[in-house]
């Protein structure tokens, strides 16, 4: 899973470098999908219940799942991209949210937060603790920032398939659910909204989007957990 999740901190790196007013998603798809060839990596989203993409690309007021397509970017937009890959068996799954060219305040501000998020549901996943003390750190973060948990989404475990037990949510109380083991392999995801949590699926089937027309950021990485505190699989 080290070797997974090192592929796709590369991929993700290399889309970063991309992103910048006039390039297109579809552009960003098709780039991620020639460095997975290259890579001798299968794209671990493209034909998973049917999905039709190798990344899950999704600007704005778009939350995750969302479809490619030959819209240009434009300066002041944000784009969340969630990629993985499978390699040797074993799944490596993450997301960022980029700013294209300057963004405004509130953008800034949104990207931080649920960034940090998720640096504190990383740092809340310890051997001992449970299940719900990484999902109280995201929602007590955000919260009190002001912006919104999405609740239809969720962190899961992952390993030799995309989305194993146990699901994260990220909202919820501390000190409940199962024990956090040593050895258990997490994909921690905040999807975030500046304004209303709500959201609304469109006529794709997959693209979920915030219904006030407000931005939302996702941040992910795939962690293992050890004794020593959470490894995390997917850094650059």
């Amino acid at each position: 899973m080290r070797e997974a999740g090192r592929v796709v901190a590369e991929i993700l790196q290399l889309l970063r470098e991309r992103i910048f007013p006039g390039v297109t998603t579809l552009e960003l798809d098709r780039f991620a999908e020639q460095e997975c060839k290259k890579r001798g990596v299968r794209p671990a989203f493209k034909g998973y219940g049917g999905f039709p993409f190798t990344i899950c690309s999704s600007p704005n007021e778009k939350v995750v799942h969302g479809f490619a397509d030959d819209v240009p970017l434009r300066e002041g937009d944000i784009l969340s991209i969630d990629f993985g890959v499978i390699k040797d068996g074993f799944y490596g799954d993450s997301a960022i949210t980029v700013p294209v060219g300057r963004i405004d305040p509130e953008k800034e501000r949104l990207l931080r937060v649920t960034r940090q998020s998720l640096d504190l549901a990383i740092a809340a996943a310890l051997v001992g603790g449970r299940l719900s003390d990484i999902s109280n750190a995201v929602q007590t973060c955000v919260e009190k920032e002001g912006f919104s948990v999405v609740r239809e989404f969720v962190g899961h475990g992952i390993g030799r398939q995309l989305h194993e037990s146990p699901q994260i949510p990220n909202f919820g109380p501390p000190g409940q659910g199962p024990r956090l083991r040593a050895g258990m392999t997490l994909a921690i995801e905040p999807m975030i909204n500046a304004g209303a949590a709500a959201i609304i699926i469109l006529k794709d089937g997959w693209t979920a989007v915030a219904v006030d027309g407000r931005p939302s950021a996702h941040f992910e990485h795939t962690i293992a957990l050890t004794d020593n505190g959470p490894e995390i699989l997917t850094l650059p």
